[in-house]
């Protein structure tokens, strides 16, 4: 790839063709159910109870499975789509490197964005690369958990994140932290010219055939880089499926496929759920590449089972690795799998 160099409707119901009031007095007449049909019940089951849940499509090749939204706006109004929004700031990192805007993921923060960094900052920030934003090894104690409120509530965004002390090594563990993903945006609208809403709607938005809503802004106008973007459920599974098909969708590659490869190349794990992260994306036992933003929205993709899954839930109330996000990745790794 030329210019890219890497480092080392609500109500809705499918369940493959079959009315789901029809298939459930089937399972419950029959003692032994096919595969298929006994995963669709699990996910049945869940859709009743987990009331957390708002709207879940699976597509298998091009074969739509499961297209539900119990709850929240439907299918084809906008969700916030939280933190999975950071997978897909990462996703331009890789349009900015396939461009020649930034020559590599190894170009430090000093030399993309030198004008971002404050005076207060570490002197070692500078030497921060574009590597270690994106992959949320930065360094810097993080803006998020409960150091999110003050972080949005200061004058200047991207300078109170810098301006964080270092608790680590750049490069070193993986500190979850919205502020790294802020300034990897703004360093990338530095970098391109473009505002991060360009660059989406550029990027993702034209190609995919998708609607991408303005969010929010910094004080400064930065929009904000690793949440509170909004997609429709029925946008995030067709990102989900670009990334199943080597960046392409429609024909046109969206993605520079060794960009996908390197991301889905795990280079640090997450103290909170186990699973690998690559740039930008989760990395689970079980071959997900997965987005995931707080309160259980996911963007999941299978690339040997031929997997998309997009899954929307309540905005508003926590998902934890132990609680309704683990449900959720039972569900993935369990009914959804065998569905392929």
């Amino acid at each position: 790839m030329n210019g890219l160099r890497l480092h080392a409707a609500r109500g809705c119901h499918i369940f493959a063709g079959m009315d789901r009031r029809i298939f459930l007095s089937t399972a419950l007449a029959t003692p032994f159910l096919a595969p298929r049909f006994a995963s669709a019940q699990e996910i049945a089951s869940v859709l009743e109870t987990e009331n957390q849940l708002h709207s879940i499509q699976v597509l298998r090749g091009d074969e739509l499975l499961l297209a539900e939204a119990p709850r929240g706006r439907g299918l084809d109004a906008a969700a916030n789509i939280k933190s999975c929004s950071k997978s897909l700031v990462a996703l331009m990192l890789g349009r900015a490197l396939e461009r020649g805007d930034i020559a590599s993921v190894d170009a430090t923060l000093g030399e993309v964005a030198p004008g971002l960094i404050p005076s207060s900052a570490d002197p070692r920030v500078r030497d921060i690369t574009m590597e270690d934003l994106v992959t949320l090894r930065a360094g810097l104690e993080r803006t998020s958990g409960g150091n999110y409120g003050a972080w949005v509530s200061s004058g200047n965004w991207v300078a109170d994140a810098l301006s964080r002390p270092l608790v680590a090594e750049p490069g070193g563990r993986m500190l979850y932290s919205t502020g790294s993903t802020h300034v990897l945006g703004a360093a990338l609208a530095r970098a391109t010219g473009q505002n991060l809403l360009q660059q989406m709607r550029e990027g993702l938005g034209t190609p995919l055939g998708i609607e991408i809503p303005a969010w929010t802004r910094d004080p400064q106008g930065n929009y904000l880089g690793g949440n509170e973007m909004a997609l429709t459920p029925r946008a995030m599974l067709r990102v989900a499926r670009m990334m199943r098909d080597g960046g392409r969708y429609d024909g046109a590659q969206v993605v520079a496929e060794d960009w996908l490869e390197a991301s889905l190349d795990p280079r640090t794990t997450s103290r909170w759920s186990g699973m690998g992260y690559g740039y930008g994306w989760f990395l689970t036992r079980s071959g997900y590449g997965l987005a995931r933003g707080y309160g259980g929205q996911v963007i999941a993709f299978h690339r040997d089972r031929d997997l998309a899954v997009a899954i929307t839930s309540d905005p508003l109330r926590p998902a934890r690795s132990g609680g309704y996000f683990g449900t959720l990745t039972d569900l993935l790794d369990g009914p959804i799998l065998a569905m392929a």
